[in-house]
């Protein structure tokens, strides 16, 4: 009787294992990159020199390896968020920063694919980009190089509007030597690594401005682990 008993549990076991398995993740995941016009790494001197003077302006962009949103699979979609703010992002003795924003969606999404794009942006990247201007449409791409976060290599292109371009940090880019990860990401990451801007571009509309920031060390290149909602 035991015997019998303890092979209808094991079945039981099995087959509950066989469906988890079939179960849609709770969890969205994928690769985040990150560019702005100050410095991310850097020293204390260098840092207050740029405060208040630059590093208002910000490309932002999330690839979904998997996962789904309110819902909606998103999985191998991307989207990405252009913000412009009052002051230098990051600056924490800027009680306030207002920013207005302009959201891109990957045009391979469906309608319904595009609000829950919009809607997961908004939700890693809290404050940034609660104030959108303008939502455009266009293909993009997010790519790491080899599929090696800690390459530091990284690309992304929306259409002709936005551009980022990483390579990891040298020896070289050190000014003071003193340098440290001086802000953090602007978005939720689980895993998140500052790198060296070889492009930083913005050429949309919506923002009153536009912008080429290259050569600076002012991206980061991460990971992100979300769970679904």
């Amino acid at each position: 009787m035991k015997v019998f008993e303890g092979a209808v549990l094991s079945l039981f076991v099995s087959a509950g294992m066989t469906l988890a398995a079939g179960l849609p993740s709770h969890t969205i995941s994928g690769t985040y990159l990150e560019a702005r016009t100050a410095d991310v790494y850097t020293g204390p001197c260098f840092a207050n020199s740029e405060a208040g003077l630059i590093g208002q302006l910000a490309v932002m962009g999330w690839k979904v390896t998997n996962g789904s949103w309110n819902g909606v699979d998103l999985s191998g979609l991307s989207v990405v968020g252009v913000i412009r703010a009052e002051g230098t992002i990051g600056d924490l003795t800027i009680a306030s920063n207002p920013a207005k924003a302009v959201i891109i969606v990957d045009s391979k999404a469906d309608p319904e694919q595009r609000l829950a794009l919009t809607s997961f942006a908004k939700h890693m990247s809290g404050h940034w980009l609660s104030d959108v201007v303008k939502v455009d449409a266009q293909p993009i791409d997010l790519e790491i190089a080899n599929n090696n976060l800690h390459s530091k290599c990284a690309s992304l292109t929306a259409g002709n509007l936005a551009k980022i371009r990483t390579r990891a940090l040298e020896e070289n880019d050190q000014i003071c030597h003193n340098e440290e990860v001086w802000y953090q990401p602007m978005s939720k990451t689980s895993h998140a690594m500052a790198a060296y801007t070889i492009d930083n571009k913005y050429e949309g509309a919506g923002l009153g401005t536009t912008w080429s920031s290259p050569g600076k060390r002012s991206s980061f290149v991460a990971s992100f682990s979300e769970p679904s909602e």
